[in-house]
């Protein structure tokens, strides 16, 4: 295999011996599991978070609708995008909100970035081999199909409601398109730099025509501001600033805020920084949650050491000296060491000493100014260069975790001699997208259908255009500017048209429901999505026999 840092092959054909091919199948499964919550952990706790920060240090809005689903640990929380540039008059009409120019924009850029990061870093990893490029393009068709139908039709089935009709048809008119642009690269096998461009081109598009109907929509309806909704929380002004409650006192609540200010020792910090648990509230959760969040904390603590985050809701901008300049050692050290599965780090220079130790020797100077320089008390201005390093080093834990998933999906695929694109729209699919499910069916449950609905829509365009355009142009050079996509199977074909019939399904029937979806809308989506499912495994296993030709 290339790349990555566990040879899973030799693992199971030549360590394991025959007749404990099931043990090293399980621990193989296992690891799988373990890679989607490190996968989503990361996503979730520091690339979204920083990239938040990086926004707001552009200058850029942060008044969008996002709704806070927790998922299971230590009170982090999910920041999904709804409705990725939804035009403000029509959620005008259901939250009372009007949006900024900047908001849609800032919508689908940095918030679909943070939410597609796993799908886009798979689809990338996976276009680096042209023998798991079909691994690519069955996650995110699979993901698409999936999303579009069984996701869309929860939210029906949860809680029927009225779907925003220009967001709605723009979104899918749009995903049709870059469906249909797969579909043509797949006919003739291969795309060329002109064609990638055209994907992220045509992303730009989508983003152009998004800030400019938000544009044409508030003249329209004129530019009075409304008071900021239930679920967004009102920015203060001068007159009336926000109850100062300390570094780490306001996460408890009021019960246990100190009676006096006290400064904390550098030590006492960098202890609480690193720990991932919260014991008053591992004490009041079942025992299901306490077992998952033990799976996530050993990833949380490796992630708390080597990715700064920066918080731009907190006083301090969560700034913990002791831990920050710890991490001017420990990221860039990551960076180096994961690149090219450490190939970078561990080169010798002139033969004598290696990059890593060279990194680490600048780290610890640039830590030992910062620490002197700074207190623990006020963030330094430069504060923001966190978030730049943040993003830079949970981007490469991403990567990193999405090479070794593709490579063990390989595995198992020659293992149980399965084509790369049935597991793609089943294994991978399922693992990149069961974050966001969980986020929109809460989002219905809590009374916003509307922008769970159109996030389906939304979301999946930034990993189907980006994710192909960018993956399929960082493997071209110079002397070979195409990427070979030759599909493994007819299984690609019927995955590209059951993702192209459910799109027009759905764009035929909602407007011909005048946008009112209820359960039987629902109930036609999922089981769409089980009829596609049992189909494509019988052409998996051969029971359907598929040809172009006798």
């Amino acid at each position: 295999m290339d790349g990555g840092f566990l040879d899973y092959l030799n693992g199971v054909f030549c360590i394991f011996p025959p007749q404990l091919l099931p043990l090293a199948v399980t621990l193989y499964a296992l690891w799988l599991l373990y890679l989607f919550i490190t996968l989503g952990v990361t996503a979730e706790k520091f690339f979204c978070p920083n990239l938040s920060a990086i926004s707001t240090n552009l200058k850029l809005s942060h008044n969008v609708a996002v709704s806070l689903a927790n998922h299971g640990g230590g009170g982090c929380d999910r920041v999904t995008l709804c409705p990725l540039g939804t035009m403000p008059g029509e959620i005008n009409s259901e939250y009372h909100q009007t949006f900024s120019l900047m908001s849609p924009l800032h919508g689908v850029t940095f918030l679909a970035f943070g939410n597609g990061a796993p799908d886009v870093f798979s689809a990338v990893v996976a276009f680096s081999d042209p023998r798991t490029a079909g691994l690519a393009i069955g996650a995110i068709f699979g993901a698409g199909v999936f999303v579009t139908t069984v996701v869309a039709g929860g939210i029906a089935l949860v809680k029927p409601f009225t779907a925003a009709s220009r967001p709605f048809l723009r979104d899918v008119i749009f995903y049709m398109l870059a469906v249909f642009l797969t579909f043509m690269v797949l006919y003739f096998g291969r795309i060329r730099l002109g064609e990638a461009l055209g994907y992220l081109g045509l992303y730009i598009f989508y983003v152009f025509t998004v800030v400019l109907c938000t544009w044409i929509h508030r003249r329209q309806r004129g530019d009075g501001a409304v008071p900021p909704g239930p679920w967004e929380p009102e920015m203060p002004t001068d007159a009336q600033e926000p109850e100062s409650t300390g570094t780490n006192s306001s996460d408890y609540g009021e019960e246990y805020r100190p009676l006096l200010p006290s400064q904390e020792t550098s030590l006492r910090i960098l202890t609480m920084a690193l720990t991932p648990l919260d014991y008053r509230r591992w004490r009041r959760k079942p025992w299901y949650w306490r077992l998952f969040k033990a799976l996530r904390v050993p990833v949380e603590l490796v992630l708390l050491l080597t990715v700064p985050v920066v918080d731009p809701d907190k006083d301090d901008l969560n700034w913990k000296r002791p831990l920050n300049c710890l991490h001017i050692i420990t990221s860039p050290l990551l960076c180096v060491l994961t690149l090219k599965s450490g190939a970078y780090g561990l080169y010798l220079i002139q033969g004598i000493f290696p990059v890593w130790g060279l990194v680490t020797l600048v780290g610890s100077v640039l830590a030992i100014i910062i620490f002197i320089t700074t207190s623990n008390e006020d963030p330094p201005k430069y504060h923001c260069v966190f978030a730049f390093l943040g993003f830079l080093a949970s981007a490469m834990w991403i990567n990193a975790a999405a090479t070794e998933l593709v490579n063990i999906l390989r595995t198992l695929g020659i293992i149980f001699q399965l084509s790369n694109t049935v597991l793609g729209l089943t294994l991978l699919a399922w693992g990149n997208s069961i974050g966001d499910t969980f986020s929109d069916l809460t989002m219905a449950r809590q009374g916003y259908p509307r922008m769970a609905f159109s996030a389906c829509f939304g979301g999946i365009i930034f990993n189907i255009l980006v994710g192909v355009g960018l993956g399929c142009l960082l493997q071209m050079s110079s002397n070979q500017p195409l990427v070979k996509l030759e599909p493994d199977s007819l299984l690609v074909w019927v995955l590209a048209g059951a993702l192209g019939l459910s799109l027009v399904f759905s764009f035929v029937s909602v407007p011909a429901q005048c946008f009112q979806l209820g359960k039987a809308y629902g109930i036609c989506l999922i089981t769409y999505y089980l009829a596609f499912l049992c189909m494509a495994l019988l052409t998996e296993f051969r029971v359907i026999h598929l040809s172009t030709s006798d």
